[in-house]
């Protein structure tokens, strides 16, 4: 993003409170024409108080907001907003909610048509116009809101959450549709709490109770931190990670700065990286540990935001479970089975044959895009709906899963609806607990640590629907384990929920593993999958790959290219018609592609395109797959094969 680039949002001075709570602190913030400028921050940082002063729709306490130099309640025909809830009408058709947003914004009716109908084709949604939009998956709808708010042609784009719950291929699909926006000249300003997501911006501020704290590109924020991340691989990573714990915080040069468990391995912040190698090495050794590998990497933005928040003193440890039974007796039994397990509801089968085994004390993850079977399988797997054909295993138990044996056994914490909105968050934790038969002399102890866990302390009688999404899901998961089941489901526990947030929830997860715990979890948010210990990937209700993290990586075979070009939005459109399209994404100003080639050879070939349409390449690299690459590869892969994605 070039400097000289006039500003199209200026802050200055920006404070809002409501009565003494002071929700924006004097913030000052400048976007330029034609940027996607991201606002990270936890729960409670005042984002949405900001977006919803820069809408218009809200007055500051003080301060002044410019957009295109108009005050922001002037500018309210400039700009587009989408909202953290779903801002559509269920009940209305595709076509017909475009049609009444563009009448509401006094689009005359032959533009509006022909501006739905460019977005639709862009969104790849024109074969879905008369569906009602109550019926769209979760990434059709933010596509459609997105279509909504352009059809009056903003100067401004305001984008608050927008891809939350929305799965890894459709969110691909809606960042590239916003990097063509922005070389078109549409300035944008985006919170998320996915912070992959917030590498695709040019340039991120932090904000943080009230207050901007850094701003910069996403590589300039790793810059300033000054840290490296060695991902260090041993055989118990739980009794690893505790041992590396007591030298986070200490002033030495040999000092951990953090430290972070995933599936396979642990990731390491450290400032020097020999002498990190040389901590690691030495603690694990105290510890009768053998080290495997330590390799060295740079650290990813979320690293950099929680080790920045940690420097601000806002912590992220989760207070210690009040359990009482543990299930470490289990050993690893197979706690979780399905064999040749499918799924049809009349002609349509959603579930084809799943064969899968979950063990006591093992994290599995089950991927899969929007209508790939995933909530269908573990609702059959939980007991709460029949299959259609094949055999299932669950907690000792095989037939008939529905038994009150088996149900009080097993947690479930759903995509959906986890608690009643118009009861208080105390009266839901007591109506759970007397679902699950707690023992009464355990309820007090485990109410108390909910609230602790959800950042709710003294707030027991705060009417449950009033909670923010990250909140919420915090009291929803704390529900789900009042009666320490032996074999726990979480489907998306985490969507919406910030960095720090997500970080205590995998502390807690791991440790009721450790206590002997089988989870299986669903997420579309692809770095906390690499938390777990082994994945499913699902395809149109099959299982077309299983492993490690690691593994899963290795075995999809090709190289990613990260590149440094001249007009990145233009390299990626040609190359684009020049290959298949999952193949090429944009990150603000750096170009990623997957070549089946050697590298060199992937290089020269992509050069040789670019350059013959005047495009040089300033810098390639190789990087490391994500699980998002890896994801969109399987998928890929499996509809070469014949196996397409259900219709949204």
């Amino acid at each position: 993003m070039k400097e000289n680039k006039p500003a199209a949002i200026r802050v200055e001075r920006l404070k809002k409170n409501y009565g003494e709570v002071e929700a924006v602190r004097e913030i000052d913030l400048e976007v330029r024409q034609g940027e996607i400028f991201g606002l990270i921050g936890p729960d409670g940082a005042g984002k949405t108080t900001t977006f919803q002063i820069l809408a218009g729709v809200m007055q500051a306490t003080s301060g002044d907001v410019r957009v295109f130099g108009k005050p922001a309640r002037e500018s309210r025909s400039i700009a587009g907003y989408l909202t953290q809830t779903f801002s559509l009408y269920p009940d209305l058709s595709v076509t017909e909610n475009i049609r009444y947003v563009g009448d509401l914004r006094h689009v005359p009716p032959k533009e509006i048509t022909e501006r739905g109908n460019h977005y639709l084709r862009l969104f790849d949604m024109d074969r879905f116009t008369d569906r009602l939009a109550g019926r769209l998956s979760g990434g059709m709808k933010q596509k459609l809101a997105l279509a909504c708010a352009l059809v009056a042609q903003p100067r401004v784009l305001l984008l608050d959450e927008p891809t939350t719950g929305v799965d890894p291929v459709s969110r691909r699909e809606f960042w590239d549709t916003l990097a063509h926006l922005a070389a078109e000249g549409l300035t944008m300003l985006v919170a998320t709490p996915y912070l992959d997501e917030a590498e695709r911006c040019h340039r991120v501020a932090l904000m943080h109770l009230g207050k901007i704290h850094q701003t910069g590109t996403p590589a300039e924020l790793r810059e300033r931190l000054g840290m490296k991340r060695l991902e260090v691989r041993t055989d118990n990573l739980a009794k690893a990670e505790d041992q590396l714990l007591t030298r986070v915080g200490e002033e030495s040069q040999n000092a951990i700065a953090d430290v972070q468990r995933f599936g396979d391995r642990l990731d390491v912040l450290v400032r020097d990286p020999e002498a990190g190698r040389k901590t690691i090495q030495d603690e694990l050794s105290k510890a009768g540990l053998p080290v495997e590998n330590i390799s060295a990497t740079q650290p990813t933005l979320e690293n950099t935001f929680v080790a920045t928040l940690r420097g601000m003193g806002q912590e992220t440890r989760a207070p210690a479970f009040p359990g009482r039974h543990p299930h470490r007796d289990l050993g690893d039994k197979v706690a979780i089975g399905a064999k040749d397990l499918s799924k049809r509801f009349g002609s349509f089968q959603a579930v084809k044959k799943i064969n899968l085994e979950v063990r006591y004390g093992e994290i599995y993850g089950l991927l899969g895009a929007n209508g790939a079977g995933k909530t269908t399988t573990i609702k059959m797997l939980c007991g709460l709906l029949g299959s259609s054909s094949g055999e299932m295993d669950l907690a000792g138990e095989k037939g008939n899963l529905r038994n009150e044996s088996v149900r009080q056994r097993i947690g479930y914490m759903s995509q959906k609806f986890s608690l009643y909105d118009d009861l208080t968050i105390e009266e839901n934790l007591e109506f759970f607990a007397g679902v699950y038969a707690v023992p009464p002399d355990e309820i007090n102890a485990k109410k108390k640590w909910v609230l602790e866990f959800a950042g709710l302390k003294d707030k027991e009688r705060q009417i449950t629907g009033s909670l923010p999404g990250g909140w919420k899901q915090r009291v929803a998961f704390g529900a789900a384990i009042l009666h320490e089941p032996s074999v726990l489901f979480l489907d998306e526990p985490t969507s919406g929920v910030d960095p720090l947030a997500r970080r205590a929830f995998w502390r807690m997860i791991n440790q009721l593993a450790d206590r002997g715990t089988a989870i299986l979890v669903t997420t579309h948010y692809l770095e906390e999958a690499e938390q777990c210990n082994r994945l499913g990937f699902m395809v149109a209700g099959e299982l077309v790959a299983e492993g490690t993290p690691s593994g899963v990586k290795s075995e999809q075979g090709g190289h990613l290219l990260e590149m440094i070009v001249d007009h990145p939005q233009r390299a990626a459109d040609l190359l684009k018609e020049k290959t298949e399209r999952w193949r090429v994404s944009l990150f603000g100003d750096r170009l990623h592609v997957i070549v089946d080639d050697d590298i060199e050879a992937g290089k020269r070939e992509i050069a040789r395109k670019l350059e013959a349409a005047g495009l040089h390449i300033r810098e390639a690299h190789e990087e490391h797959y994500s699980l998002e690459d890896v994801f969109i590869v399987v998928v890929e892969k499996a509809k070469r094969q014949g196996k397409a994605a259900a219709q949204e």
